[in-house]
């Protein structure tokens, strides 16, 4: 299964999807023109992904900002990290966010608590 990595820029997230080395994450801001193109290639990846998953997978999530488009897209990339907790896998979530940035652990508990799955909230000094 190839990896998917794609830098970050100002409007779109670094993304690093790597079976082999349990690599998962997504960083940055998120705001794409299209969120569709941007978001559907990682979740077909997770999709294929979600066949074999790793007996662990553990999925740091550092964003910035997003968008309220980017925010659903977001929601759909955890909802398939939450059916591969449901088979019986062990996924973890590592939510980081700035201490001075109260949104996004809002965000995060948002998450947790609709998809019931293990999350972890790192703060990041800023």
């Amino acid at each position: 299964m190839n990896s998917i990595k794609i830098d970050a820029t100002h409007e779109t997230p670094k993304v690093h999807l790597d079976k082999e080395h349990g690599i998962f994450e997504m960083a940055g801001n998120s705001l794409p023109e299209d969120v569709g193109a941007f978001y559907n290639p990682i979740l077909n990846w997770l999709d294929q992904y979600a066949e074999a998953p790793n007996e662990e997978t553990i999925v740091n999530m550092a964003f910035e900002y997003y968008n309220t488009s980017s925010s659903k897209m977001i929601f759909k990339v955890l909802e398939r990290f939450r059916d591969i907790h449901r088979k019986g896998h062990n996924v973890k979530v590592l939510w980081h966010y700035r201490d001075d940035d109260e949104d996004m652990v809002e965000a995060g508990e948002d998450y947790a608590k609709n998809l019931k799955i293990p999350f972890e909230f790192i703060t990041i000094t800023a």
